[in-house]
Formats: C-alpha cells, sequence, structure tokens
C-alpha cells in the first residue's frame, strides 16, 4: 500500500512539472493563469492530498480541453495527472 511519503513526494514531483510549464515561454498566458492558481491550490494545506490530487485532476482536464493548446504542453499536463 502507497504511504503518505510516497504521496508527497508524488504530489512534489507534479507542482514541479506544473512550475516547469508556467516557467515556459512557449506555454500560452491563459494556461500560465490557470496553472498558477492550480499550484496555490495544491500547496494549500487545508485538504487532504487526496482532495487535492482529484480537485487538480479534474481542472488539469478542463485545461488539456484548450483547442489551441500547443500539443506539447498537453503532453507535460499529462505527465503532471499521472504524478497526481
Amino acid at each position: 500500500m502507497v504511504d503518505d511519503a510516497q504521496n508527497k513526494e508524488s504530489m512534489k514531483g507534479a507542482i514541479e512539472t506544473l512550475e516547469q510549464i508556467t516557467s515556459s515561454n512557449s506555454t500560452p498566458k491563459t494556461v500560465k493563469k490557470s496553472l498558477t492558481d492550480l499550484i496555490v491550490e495544491l500547496k494549500n494545506q487545508e485538504y487532504s492530498l487526496s482532495v487535492r490530487a482529484a480537485n487538480s485532476i479534474s481542472l488539469l482536464d478542463d485545461i488539456t480541453q484548450d483547442p489551441n493548446m500547443p500539443s506539447y504542453v498537453r503532453t507535460q499536463l499529462w505527465q503532471a495527472v499521472s504524478k497526481l
């Protein structure tokens, strides 16, 4: 069974991936804004890890549906989803 330390490490990896996407110049500004808000929510300790992960996966799914999203950014977003 996965323990809390592994869950925290996975969450940290997802946050790092999202931060890399937001720091890229090729990421659209609207996506950067959404991801910045999402990172803040992921770091919020008010909710449990599982709730934060579930909410983030749902929001990332919505973000990836943007037709103007470059395919390589979409791929990076799905990498973050897989870590969550």
